[in-house]
């Protein structure tokens, strides 16, 4: 099951990727164009996928909820305020260090309590855990879908069954 998990975990390497590198090819006006839509940009929507990723990693290695949450007001102002290609390799950067931390981390299904200052106390897994990175960044990545057709722009595939082929 390990693997499996980690495997989830490059798909969602390699569709943030996809979806920078075809943001990139739209253009920084597409990716600062201000929209009435889920998020005000889609530069904001990048940004907060990378926030949250580094949250969620700051609690699978110790840090409380409440940390990590506090942790990203001023990561959300840093990466808000990145270019694409900044934000990029914060992006590259970042999942190096999710790797070496999963590497150290053979089994992922120890137990961790979270304390969702939301919705409470709950004992989950670093499994679990790394499944919610994946799927926080899928939900997301189809706003950004969204969003680039309600700016005339098409989006690009970042489907698992695609990264089955990608590789």
């Amino acid at each position: 099951m390990t693997q499996q998990i980690r495997n989830m975990y490059d798909f969602h390497v390699w569709a943030n990727q996809t979806m920078l590198t075809h943001l990139k090819k739209l253009g920084k006006d597409v990716y600062t164009r201000e929209i009435q839509s889920v998020f005000p940009t889609v530069s904001k929507v990048i940004a907060h996928i990378y926030v949250v990723d580094a949250g969620w990693l700051d609690m699978m290695q110790g840090k409380s909820m409440n940390e990590a949450m506090a942790d990203s007001v001023q990561l959300t102002a840093d990466a808000e305020s990145k270019s694409m290609e900044e934000l990029e390799t914060m992006y590259v950067q970042l999942s190096e260090r999710f790797k070496a931390f999963l590497d150290e981390h053979a089994s992922l299904e120890e137990t961790i309590v979270l304390d969702n200052p939301y919705a409470g106390v709950r004992e989950t897994s670093r499994a679990e855990m790394l499944l919610q990175v994946v799927n926080h960044g899928t939900y997301h990545r189809g706003n950004i879908t969204a969003m680039l057709r309600q700016m005339g722009h098409a989006s690009v595939m970042t489907e698992y069954g695609l990264f089955w082929y990608a590789g």
